[in-house]
């Protein structure tokens, strides 16, 4: 039993100091902050932009299926970030990894890719969900997701919080989910736990809420 107790205790002793040693979701350094600190060109953003284009579509707007994200307007900071996290390998994506590795980009182009794509109008023609969850999807968005994604889903780019306004239905469940379930491993932590206990159904009516979202206006 004693010695039970002590491979118990050590064990949570390492979990302990695994977690303290774990980097924040957010923590700005490397080639993340190079690309945030740098002089960011939209006319150059535009020509990196180009090989991204067969995915994410010349406007950005992605697609409606959600296999590839909207990317128009989105906050600069954010693709800055969501780049440098899939190059670190803090967020899986196989498919993107060959467009955006080191040996392709460098964390300059990155931030001139995302100040482009920021500029960028947004297209009302995202894929919404089947209006079906919109009571339930507001409810949910209201109690859990306003405070970091603002109250209409414009996001907040200090913070490197998304907008999800004028995403895709699809895109936002299939994110949701992977974050949910542990499998998005840059995910904000708080947002994780919140929606921890979210049933599918519960993903799918706050989805649909978001996807329902007219996007911003630019200024």
């Amino acid at each position: 039993m004693k010695k039970l107790l002590t491979m118990l205790m050590l064990a949570s002793l390492w979990s302990v100091q695994a977690a303290a040693q774990a980097p924040a979701w957010n923590e700005i350094k490397g080639e993340l902050k190079t690309a945030l600190e740098a002089k960011a060109d939209a006319v150059r953003g535009e020509a990196a932009f180009e090989p991204c284009q067969g995915c994410h579509r010349k406007d950005g707007s992605g697609r409606v299926s959600g296999a590839y994200p909207r990317l128009s307007g989105q906050h600069a900071k954010v693709l800055m970030k969501q780049i440098a996290d899939i190059r670190s390998g803090r967020r899986s994506n196989p498919k993107m990894e060959p467009f955006i590795g080191d040996h392709v980009l460098t964390p300059f182009e990155i931030a001139d890719i995302a100040v482009y794509l920021q500029a960028l109008p947004i297209s009302t023609d995202n894929g919404k969900g089947p209006g079906t969850g919109l009571a339930k999807g507001k409810q949910l968005y209201d109690k859990d997701c306003a405070d970091c994604h603002g109250a209409k889903g414009e996001g907040n780019e200090s913070k490197f919080f998304p907008m999800v306004a004028g995403q895709h239905y699809r895109y936002l469940l299939r994110e949701a989910q992977l974050i949910r379930d542990g499998d998005r491993r840059n995910a904000n932590p708080d947002m994780v736990k919140v929606i921890k206990p979210y049933s599918t159904s519960d993903l799918e009516a706050v989805s649909d809420y978001m996807a329902a979202f007219a996007p911003p206006k630019k200024q």
